[in-house]
């Protein structure tokens, strides 16, 4: 039995990623110019960013 290790996603799937990577810079600025904070996974644990990150904790990026 032989194995393989795809290093690359399909191209079917790389098309996914780019979609949901689009999405996610849309959402990302929405909120921006609305001025909320939003909520993303950085060193391994959740954190606000964004403007009203100051006022709600002390998970400052």
């Amino acid at each position: 039995m032989s194995s393989s290790i795809k290093t690359e996603p399909s191209t079917e799937s790389q098309v996914m990623l780019d979609t949901l990577k689009t999405a996610v810079a849309h959402a990302l600025e929405k909120k921006r110019r609305l001025g909320q904070y939003a909520v993303i996974w950085k060193n391994g644990k959740p954190a606000r960013v964004g403007v009203d990150s100051t006022a709600v904790g002390d998970n400052k990026v």
